[in-house]
């Protein structure tokens, strides 16, 4: 099994005559996600790589029928009107890869989506990958890197960094497991989906015996998932890592998002926060799979 996304999802992929459009359909389908359809104003009778493409989204849904997710190739710019016209024409997960969203905008598009029952990733997601069955976006680059790479297993992997994202999958199937679905949650200041939000879904996958998560300084993300686990919501195993435990306060770090404040954001709130509720913290990143892998042969 997997979360959020598999091979029975269909998708539609907005800006899709676009850069990165046109090329990541291309590793979308080569790796068996249904691409069922793209937007791109104007272009409305055209295909890309077989799928055609339509005026709107809600002109796509019309003639397609009810789609699963969408995946918005828009500049940060004009994403949000991407994402309300996806809401809109009633499809119930977005992903937004885009970067540099006006603040704003991603307000506004997280309140649309709550308040329409909508999975919103990102902005800023590089994607997720539910290994051997859907890819939505670019996290795995390539059909033969995420083949070779994202090995299926019970290990679910979240992550505020992209590059990394990889990384930490690389580490995981190095120490002789395989991930279920690894998800980039993305890189501003605010997400639409979150890691308390994603441990429930981990949690009710029987196919995930354990998850990892790649946590960075800055905002409360970490300390809002141990609160899901001390409330009972999540209880399997859960690894973490915080990277820049070592930068002094107030230094920002990798992403818009990641500053040290006092109190609550500290690389030392986090820690403290996640071992408390049983969460393993290692120190050092060649840590995680060594020690997802001890945990899931019934180690300590």
């Amino acid at each position: 099994m997997a979360i959020l996304v598999d091979e029975k999802t269909t998708v539609l992929v907005q800006g899709i005559t676009g850069r990165e459009g046109n090329a990541r359909t291309r590793f979308m389908l080569d790796y068996g996600t249904r691409v069922v359809g793209g937007t791109s104003p104007g272009r409305g009778g055209t295909e890309v790589w077989g799928v055609p493409v339509f005026d709107t989204a809600s002109k796509a849904i019309e003639a397609l029928g009810p789609v699963g997710a969408s995946v918005t190739f828009v500049p940060g710019a004009q994403v949000k009107q991407a994402v309300v016209e996806a809401i809109e024409a009633g499809i119930k997960f977005v992903l937004v890869p885009a970067e540099r969203v006006p603040l704003h905008d991603s307000l506004e598009m997280i309140a649309l989506a709550r308040r329409n029952h909508v999975r919103l990733l990102g902005p800023g997601s590089l994607g997720i990958l539910s290994a051997d069955r859907a890819a939505l976006g670019w996290l795995g680059g390539s059909e033969e890197f995420a083949r070779e790479v994202f090995k299926g297993g019970t290990v679910g992997v979240m992550s505020r960094s992209g590059g990394q994202t990889s990384t930490v999958v690389w580490g995981v199937v190095q120490a002789g497991l395989g991930i279920s679905t690894a998800v980039h949650v993305g890189s501003e200041p605010v997400l639409g989906s979150t890691f308390a939000e994603l441990l429930p879904f981990f949690e009710k996958d029987a196919a995930t015996e354990a998850v990892v998560l790649f946590g960075e300084i800055g905002t409360v993300a970490e300390e809002e998932a141990a609160e899901v686990v001390g409330s009972g919501k999540f209880t399997k195993p859960l690894v973490a890592y915080i990277a820049g435990r070592s930068l002094p306060a107030g230094m920002r770090f990798s992403h818009a998002s990641a500053i040290i404040e006092r109190g609550r954001g500290t690389a030392e709130s986090k820690v403290k926060a996640l071992e408390s509720v049983g969460a393993h913290v290692v120190e050092y990143p060649h840590e995680i799979g060594t020690t997802v892998a001890r945990l899931l042969k019934g180690g300590s």
